[in-house]
């Protein structure tokens, strides 16, 4: 009732199922242990955009995942 339109959800998991991307904008614990293989199950595209840089990018990719950090440096070239 407080905000028309919005969906509320019991679990980030109900959250993500059929979802094209999962936008995370905060450092949760629940957030930071997510079962990332149940998550690339039930989300449409396995696409995380991270803007609080709580995962890291090499084991998100191995994971096979998306993943966009928001405000992290990119490595420079050796």
């Amino acid at each position: 009732a407080v905000l028309s339109g919005v969906k509320f959800c019991k679990s980030p998991y109900e959250a993500a199922i059929r979802a094209d991307c999962l936008i995370v904008v905060t450092e949760w614990s629940e957030f930071k242990t997510l079962d990332f293989m149940r998550l690339k199950r039930i989300m449409r595209q396995p696409v995380i955009i991270d803007g609080r840089n709580i995962y890291e990018p090499a084991r998100m990719e191995k994971l096979g995942f998306r993943y966009i950090a928001i405000g992290r440096g990119k490595a420079k070239p050796r």
